[in-house]
């Protein structure tokens, strides 16, 4: 494109494409991307053009990242919380204490974190809250009880020393060796306590917080701080875009973990395994469950040469293409079929699904197996 075609492309960019355009200017794909997410923003005949849903909005704020510098992205935010009327929702307090939880309004305010006015963050905080201890509230019990009970079983001793012997599993396991004559049972099968260890499992949660993660973002940073509280296993909480951060150090209050993570932005999946794998030290004991779209924006062939290693030293690599309600996003299917290859369990999983999933994971199920049981298996 020369400089005449770029000047005349910008011109088309700033009219918006209307009738009064007169530029004549076809768009390519990428450009007509961008002008979707300027066009509800500033099209004066679609004030609220991303409407009332909090999702949208949400990958709104990713879409700008992707294609407009930091700078832009800035002044399209503030522009935002004014034009859209999200300003004056932060500030309606009475209305935010009221709302249903919503983690996809979690995930907006997680978005917007650096630009929310300082007199409203109180209020944002405080509906991140009342979702956080709803979401707690009801996924804390059966993802404790699913995680615990498999790991119990896991740790059952089958050749306990006397001291350790576990007789009421013992005769109960026993009872079909009762001698009448002797009105006793023959413990043929000894049953003893599990071995008290600091860590059984090592658990990596490591989140993609591109734009379109929100919901999975959110519900992630629940099930990482229900697990930190687990004595049995270690949970590492780790977040990237284009850079990596480890969160782990929040997982004790979820709050802090998610107004740590700044949605929206490019996608370096390479440089979040490299990380993993560094932080790694029990290969054999580790699940890892990466959970992104596998759209790839760093170096490919690095981040599918990452996955073999993980794999090759004995790490339970998952990839979750989403965690919510709301089914699987668009995703790089070359990616997954290259995943899958390796014996690497690739689909979308709902909240509900998920203690289950890391039961079974933990006591070293085929989870690929679990997930087409659950028919979580994605549609080709």
């Amino acid at each position: 494109m020369n400089n005449n075609e770029q000047h005349i492309r910008k011109w088309r960019l700033i009219l918006g494409g209307q009738e009064n355009d007169g530029t004549g200017m076809s768009l390519s794909d990428r450009d007509k991307q961008m002008d979707n997410t300027l066009e509800a923003l500033y099209d004066s005949d679609r004030q609220g053009g991303l409407g009332a849903s909090s999702p949208n909005v949400a990958r709104w704020l990713g879409d700008i990242r992707t294609f407009f510098p930091s700078s832009v992205v800035q002044v399209m935010q503030q522009d935002a919380l004014s034009r859209l009327s999200l300003t004056q929702m932060l500030l309606e307090k009475e209305m935010l204490e009221n709302v249903e939880p919503d983690v996809h309004l979690v995930a907006t305010l997680m978005t917007l974190s650096k630009v929310i006015p300082d007199k409203t963050k109180a209020t944002a905080r405080m509906v991140v809250r009342k979702v956080v201890d709803e979401l707690l509230r009801k996924l804390s019990q059966p993802t404790q009880q699913a995680i615990n009970g498999s790991l119990n079983r896991s740790a059952r001793n089958r050749r306990p020393r006397h001291n350790e012997i576990n007789w009421h599993a013992t005769i109960l396991k026993n009872l079909k060796h009762y001698q009448p004559e002797y009105k006793t049972v023959i413990p043929e099968t000894r049953i003893g306590y599990g071995r008290k260890r600091t860590s059984l499992k090592d658990v990596v949660l490591c989140l993609d917080q591109s734009g379109s993660m929100g919901a999975s973002v959110v519900y992630s940073g629940i099930f990482g701080s229900v697990m930190a509280s687990i004595p049995a296993i270690k949970t590492k909480m780790v977040v990237f875009d284009t850079a990596v951060s480890d969160l782990t150090e929040e997982l004790t209050d979820p709050v802090e973990l998610l107004f740590g993570v700044q949605l929206g932005g490019g996608t370096d999946i390479n440089l979040a395994l490299t990380y993993c794998k560094q932080i790694i030290t029990r290969p054999n004991d580790t699940v890892l469950v990466l959970i992104t779209d596998l759209y790839e924006g760093g170096d490919q062939e690095k981040m599918r040469k990452r996955a073999v290693e993980l794999v090759a030293a004995g790490v339970q690599v998952i990839v979750l293409l989403a965690l919510n309600d709301d089914g699987a996003p668009s995703y790089d299917h070359r990616n997954a079929q290259f995943l899958s290859a390796l014996g690497i369990p690739v689909f979308a999983c709902t909240p509900d699904k998920f203690p289950d999933m890391m039961a079974a994971a933990l006591s070293k199920q085929d989870i690929a197996l679990w997930a087409a049981k659950e028919d979580l298996v994605l549609k080709k």
